[in-house]
């Protein structure tokens, strides 16, 4: 610095010269600035992160009802054609549990925030590596036997005969060669089928190797006699030979039996449709216009087991207005917990025990309960 640089007026210059902004256009943010845009820059990708970026959960909640004595979209649920058919009241009303495996973070938070709706991991619903294709296929076939099963279970209930078809037949195995999922038995090893039980009955004592004969009908074909050999049963607790094949109950009634209900998967509104079935061929009202609900999957015999989702059917259920919901006995602890104010839970564990309540209820008398 020169001596006419020097002095207290040269120091207060050399200050201004340094807060002088720089010129237009070249403007600098300061550490302050850079904190500001940085947490912009965070807020903004986390938050397309949370409304667009799909989690590894599903959101279960309350699902639509269906009442299996009315109507959808214009058809009967429950169609009975061929066969007298009797009016009816009141309802009888099948739950279902909703599954949106399609959310966000941001979607997930806002669902169970609500107290609706349940979160769980995506794998307890889908299997590693399968397709939501391959799901809904699963459901609909579900759907599909808890509607076959209900049939058998009313029609047998009511005392109509059964006939034993074959479900399933194992690739490979002795029956391979002979049957055909759809084909009738009529007669396995000398003994008659009147229900598939008997088929194993019929087996009792045979060993890998031997030969039996089967009289089977393909469709409308008249009836043929083939013989196999078992193999050894590939289930070390069961003695008997093995044919390869899964016998099955189905109605041998004169007259057709149509669940009209699409997009509604798995197999827990059997019990449902058996009283639907039961009620529109029977003379009287069962539920007097009583809005009843309830769930349960049930087998040829009518047996009604445990189900999934019934905290959030028995909301479902209440919403739709129903009063009584039929619950299976297995599932009385965790329905009870779940239940709204205002429906009676009715506890049951097969059709004819369903049956009996609904009677009893009609009547004014007591009902078992959860």
């Amino acid at each position: 610095m020169s001596a006419a640089d020097s002095g207290p007026d040269a120091v207060t210059r050399a200050k201004h010269a340094r807060r002088t902004p720089p010129p237009h256009g070249q403007q600098r943010l300061s550490r302050r600035g850079w904190t500001v845009v940085a947490s912009g820059v965070f807020v903004l990708v986390f938050g397309l992160i949370g409304a667009f970026v799909r989690v590894p959960y599903v959101a279960i909640g309350p699902g639509p009802t269906y009442d299996t004595l009315g109507n959808v979209d214009g058809a009967p649920v429950i169609q009975i054609n061929g066969q007298q058919t009797y009016p009816t009241a009141g309802e009888l009303r099948m739950t279902t549990v909703s599954l949106n495996d399609q959310i966000s973070l941001f979607g997930a938070l806002g669902l169970w925030a609500s107290g609706r709706y349940a979160l769980a991991p995506r794998e307890e619903y889908f299997k590693p590596g399968e397709s939501d294709e391959q799901v809904q296929q699963e459901n609909v076939k579900e759907f599909q036997d808890s509607q076959s099963n209900a049939e058998v279970a009313a029609l047998k209930h009511l005392g109509y005969p059964v006939k034993v078809l074959v479900q399933e037949v194992v690739s490979g195995s002795p029956a391979d060669h002979l049957l055909s999922a759809g084909d009738r038995l009529l007669v396995v090893n000398g003994k008659s089928i009147a229900q598939e039980e008997d088929v194993r009955a019929a087996l009792a004592g045979t060993r890998a190797g031997q030969t039996v004969s089967l009289t089977f009908q393909h469709g409308n074909d008249a009836p043929r006699t083939g013989s196999l050999t078992l193999a050894a049963n590939p289930d070390p607790k069961q003695e008997q030979g093995f044919m390869g094949l899964q016998p099955i109950d189905r109605a041998d009634v004169p007259f057709d039996v149509k669940v009209s209900l699409q997009k509604v998967g798995g197999p827990s509104a059997g019990l449902m449709f058996a009283l639907a079935i039961v009620d529109r061929l029977t003379p009287g009202a069962m539920v007097s216009g009583e809005h009843v609900a309830g769930t349960g999957e049930i087998d040829e015999k009518g047996n009604v087991g445990a189900i999934g989702g019934i905290s959030f059917k028995v909301i479902g259920a209440r919403e739709a207005g129903a009063t009584v919901f039929l619950t299976p006995a297995t599932n009385c602890a965790e329905a009870t917990a779940a239940a709204p104010s205002g429906l009676k839970l009715i506890k049951v564990t097969s059709l004819d025990s369903a049956l009996t309540a609904l009677e009893d209820l009609k009547a004014g008398k007591a009902t078992p309960s959860c």
